[in-house]
């Protein structure tokens, strides 16, 4: 069986992620907490209840930017 990869940057670092991953399984699987981030998808902000509709293409840009509170 061939898997198929998409290459994606994240970040500005390419990323082989499976053909079918959704953006929500790409933050499982990297760990984040989907209520503390905000999600660019080529140069769109995602909002939370897309990211389980939000699939990939080859060459896609992903920016992840991770809100921290404090005081």
């Amino acid at each position: 069986m061939n898997t198929i990869y998409n290459t994606i940057f994240i970040n500005g670092q390419a990323f082989n992620c499976y053909i079918d991953m959704s953006l929500k399984d790409l933050l499982h699987y990297l760990e984040f907490e989907l209520n503390s981030i905000i999600v660019e998808h080529n140069n769109s902000i995602i909002h939370s209840t897309e990211f389980d509709k939000t699939f990939f293409k080859s060459q896609d840009t992903v920016e992840i930017i991770t809100i921290v509170g404090g005081g």
